[in-house]
């Protein structure tokens, strides 16, 4: 394929795949939208945090330079020499420089392919006015399904039904009520729905269940018959971090509660992929890899990076910066899947790391994987999808989390 074939690709399906690079951008409002058919979640809306221009890029001529240019000597304040890393600092230090190259190469294959470069300002802003988001008005979901109010808490959902058999005739709104906390909503089959609660409406997508409750109620999402277990399980947690405190973003939790995840229950028993999104913190990374994969029944697990960027394509920060590295990392590895043995032919191994490019959305909103990971996912396709802590819904996913709700507020929507 030519760019200008990957360009079309990204248009028709959300992901520009760089040639001569195991690198892939993504634009997570285009994979998110295919969940719904009456409405559209605004480009606007889910871009929704400002970074500023950066030389890194080009310049308005669109000139490009080295995305790593030696930096010029200009007066400034006098700093503090800098401190001698730590031993558990250095090991970190040198699984960054491993990563290096790898992240270095891929942005410079997005740099090059101008098409999109000139097409990204366009799919930040989209084409309509900039979406007002007022997030001082949500709903806490944290915070009432801690309270005492939440078992009383009822949503009240809206769906469209065709009169006659068909369902390109004229449709009549039903509605059903549905205890809030504690206890599994599954959405309808072939439309989208909206939810009610107290004064706000949520976008349902089709054909996904959601159970939104606080860590000891988990296990009830474990299937009756263990045939029916996931083939993609994602898992994003709220580690403990002290930049999240301070902020007071969200609630961490403690790392060793991780351990009592019934991960293992939730497999299918035929092979799942299982993705863990990862901060750059060593003592974590440690936890995870000696502790964590291994009572999950993880085994070699691959790493991938998410490198964030702006757009007009330069990264969203120093990638050398110690403390603030403009990438995250997700750990891929498989349940109950022999690597040994010669894989079946609905999916392949995973083999060498990759990168995944976006522009962020909100803090902490990862981009949407199904898609980019589908050859890698084995099992019956379509693939039986889960994600714990989650913060958003997916058509046809299972989510589980104190907010999955977050990001389906109607103030991101819009009707087609």
């Amino acid at each position: 394929m030519n760019v200008s074939d990957e360009l079309r690709s990204l248009e028709a399906t959300g992901i520009y795949r760089l040639p001569g690079s195991r690198a892939a951008f993504l634009d997570p409002v285009r994979l998110l939208n295919e969940s719904y058919r009456r409405f559209r979640l605004v480009p606007s809306a889910y871009y929704s945090r400002s970074f500023g221009p950066s030389n890194q890029g080009g310049d308005a001529q669109g000139e490009r330079t080295a995305p790593y240019p030696e930096r010029k000597k200009r007066k400034r304040k006098r700093q503090p020499k800098p401190r001698e890393l730590n031993a558990v600092e250095r090991i970190a230090e040198a699984r960054h420089q491993e990563a290096r190259d790898l992240l270095i190469s891929a942005h410079k294959s997005l740099l090059e392919a101008k098409d999109l470069l000139e097409f990204l300002p366009g799919m930040v802003k989209g084409d309509e006015c900039m979406q007002d988001v007022q997030t001082s008005s949500e709903n806490n979901f944290v915070e009432i399904g801690s309270s005492w109010r939440a078992p009383l808490c009822e949503m009240t959902i809206c769906f469209q039904k065709p009169h006659g058999q068909g369902e390109a005739g004229p449709c009549h709104v039903q509605r059903r009520s549905s205890t809030l906390f504690n206890k599994i909503i599954s959405t309808e089959e072939n439309d989208e729905s909206e939810g009610e609660f107290q004064s706000r409406l949520y976008i349902l997508p089709k054909g996904g269940c959601f159970l939104m409750t606080d860590f000891k109620h988990v296990h009830d999402l474990i299937p009756d018959n263990s045939n029916d277990g996931y083939n993609l399980i994602v898992i994003d947690p709220p580690w403990e971090n002290g930049c999240v405190r301070q902020k007071e973003a969200y609630p961490t939790l403690p790392n060793r509660y991780l351990l009592y995840l019934p991960v293992q229950e939730l497999a299918d028993p035929a092979g799942a992929l299982l993705v863990l999104w990862i901060t750059n913190r060593e003592k974590l990374r440690r936890f995870v890899e000696d502790e964590l994969l291994p009572s999950w029944g993880v085994k070699d697990p691959t790493e991938f990076y998410w490198l964030k960027v702006k757009s007009d394509g330069s990264l969203i920060g120093d990638l050398d910066l110690f403390h603030h590295r403009p990438y995250e990392c997700l750990l891929l590895g498989y349940i109950n899947v022999n690597r040994e043995a010669e894989p079946g032919s609905n999916f392949k191994f995973l083999q060498a790391s990759q990168v995944i490019m976006s522009v962020p959305g909100a803090h902490s909103r990862k981009p949407p994987l199904q898609k980019i990971l589908s050859e890698f996912i084995p099992g019956s396709k379509p693939p039986r999808c889960i994600e714990l802590f989650a913060r958003e819904l997916g058509s046809g996913w299972t989510s589980w989390g104190n907010e999955p709700l977050h990001f389906q507020d109607s103030m991101y929507f819009t009707e087609k």
